[in-house]
């Protein structure tokens, strides 16, 4: 679900995975798809392709807001879908951790010894997140972004490309940290940190 630049990374770590085959993109703002798939730009499909379809995922990014997956997510919910977790092959996930359904683990990216992620989360390329972390559900932690050990980070987050965020440190619910940041603090239900 989401025929965009984030929907084009996730068709690649499907690929890549080789557990599943990709039906078609829905997308009602697309009027053609840059990928050799079927487009679905339906608006309310979910009746349809339940019809045939037990797996699906979400793939439109997020940054400023998780409003747009949380509602995909909870339509797929509601007519039942499987919302499987999708590794990349080039993914690592310790097995001593926790990846909740929904979530898609980019090319690259680590998640180590006891650490546990939410629902429906973007862990995307290159990401780091070390061991006992854990993430809410609804979360972007965003490309190259390393979460060091002991980190909270709460639901509906976004942590941005390359930030730092150091050991043992709180991130509220609904926050959006800017890239290229190092966070030493904990950081309150909310917030908004720009890179400066």
């Amino acid at each position: 679900f989401g025929g965009g630049g984030h929907g084009k990374a996730c068709v690649d770590v499907i690929e890549s995975s080789g557990e599943f085959e990709i039906s078609g993109i829905v997308d009602p703002f697309l009027k053609e798809l840059d990928l050799p798939y079927e487009l679905i730009n339906k608006e309310e499909p979910y009746e349809f392709l339940r019809e045939t379809i037990d797996n699906a995922i979400v793939s439109i990014g997020q940054i400023k807001s998780s409003d747009a997956r949380k509602k995909i997510y909870s339509r797929l919910k509601e007519y039942k879908f499987n919302l499987p977790v999708i590794q990349s092959k080039y993914a690592y996930k310790s097995k001593y951790s926790e990846v909740n359904e929904g979530t898609i683990l980019m090319h690259f990216s680590l998640v180590n010894s006891y650490s546990t992620i939410g629902k429906n989360c973007i862990i995307n390329s290159k990401s780091l997140i070390e061991h006992d972390v854990k993430v809410g559900d609804h979360c972007h932690i965003a490309t190259g972004a390393i979460l060091n050990g002991e980190v909270k980070v709460g639901d509906d987050t976004f942590i941005g490309s390359n930030t730092v965020i150091a050991p043992g440190k709180c991130i509220g619910n609904n926050c959006l940290i800017s890239a290229g940041l190092f966070i030493n603090e904990d950081i309150p239900d909310g917030t908004t940190i720009n890179y400066k």
